[in-house]
């Protein structure tokens, strides 16, 4: 079995990262570095390169909290991000390489915050028995609601019913560039009056990485006589669409404004031959707790149940 070397990702790394997320079989463009660092500020990145002699085969976006290293904290999904072609047994040899690599370090911990199964369809989740081999325990397991665009749309009869009178609400949508609209008038206040929360991207980030990633970031806003009601902020890749953001006015929420958009967005996507429609988790309270009224309508528009998997790992 190949040794591997091991060592931490620097700047002078840009190149060779960027290029290998653009090829590697289980990677998203929230890996480029550009996204990973528009809030580096908040985190202390410790991510890893995994080479064969000067060639790369794996990188570990990641970040350390004293003497403990996680998947990226500030990305929504991680992992060990491998090469096309790379197989099992390199794989097992990687996950040691990384692991021996930690304990020189001397780190105490490792925390890895999984893709999505629907994100990893077609045998990109080699990691996982070779980490529970090696002692990794599971400590979390969120619910990720997703519509299976590769089947028929399963959405209730009272949503389409709905959906169907929308012309007696004078509604519409479009995609537009205005994020500000969506987030003064729709999101802030909703998130502040809902949940006393506010949403993980500033106006001023989501409209930074917009620009850097304009095929990948999207927002599309629902009006109500030219009034905006209800809006949804989109993350592409190449299969998966994900509503990073989606929130609605108390008029929206009684014109059903977002369920309006949702179903719209779903046959778009359908269309362009995207296979799955990400709608996040339900989870509150650091993935204890369920809201149920959200799960039940994700599960009205079509949603199935997607495990993420949560592990940590003794060093």
């Amino acid at each position: 079995m190949k040794n591997y070397t091991v060592r931490k990702y620097q700047k002078t790394d840009y190149a060779l990262w960027n290029d290998f997320i653009h090829q590697a079989k289980n990677a998203t463009f929230l890996f480029h570095r550009d996204f990973m660092e528009y809030h580096s500020d908040r985190f202390e990145d410790f991510s890893l390169l995994v080479l064969d002699g000067t060639k790369l085969v794996c990188v570990l976006p990641a970040n350390r909290k004293g003497d403990e290293i996680f998947s990226h904290q500030g990305l929504t999904y991680g992992g060990f991000v491998t090469q096309e072609k790379l197989k099992s047994e390199a794989v097992s040899a990687v996950v040691d390489a990384v692991i021996a690599f930690l304990r020189e370090q001397q780190f105490k911990n490792l925390f890895l915050k999984q893709l999505p199964t629907f994100y990893a369809s077609g045998g990109k989740q080699q990691t996982d028995w070779f980490l529970f081999q090696r002692g990794a325990v599971l400590y979390r397991k969120d619910m990720n609601l997703a519509v299976n665009l590769n089947q028929p749309l399963t959405i209730s009869k009272s949503k389409l019913k709905h959906f169907r009178r929308v012309s007696e609400f004078d509604l519409s949508y479009k995609q537009t560039d205005d994020f500000a609209s969506f987030w003064n008038l729709v999101l802030l206040p909703r998130l502040s009056e809902k949940y006393d929360v506010k949403p993980v991207h500033s106006l001023e980030e989501i409209e930074k990485l917009q620009r850097i990633f304009p095929q990948q970031i999207k927002q599309f806003s629902v009006y109500h006589h030219d009034e905006i009601v209800a809006g949804i902020t989109v993350f592409e890749s190449d299969w998966v669409v994900k509503s990073q953001y989606g929130a609605t006015t108390k008029l929206g929420e009684q014109l059903r404004a977002l369920d309006y958009l949702f179903i719209h967005l779903l046959e778009h996507y359908q269309k362009r031959g995207k296979h799955f429609f990400d709608m996040g988790t339900v989870h509150e309270n650091g993935g204890q707790n369920v809201n149920w009224g959200l799960l039940n309508q994700k599960e009205e528009l079509g949603c199935s149940v997607y495990n993420q998997d949560f592990y940590t790992l003794e060093l």
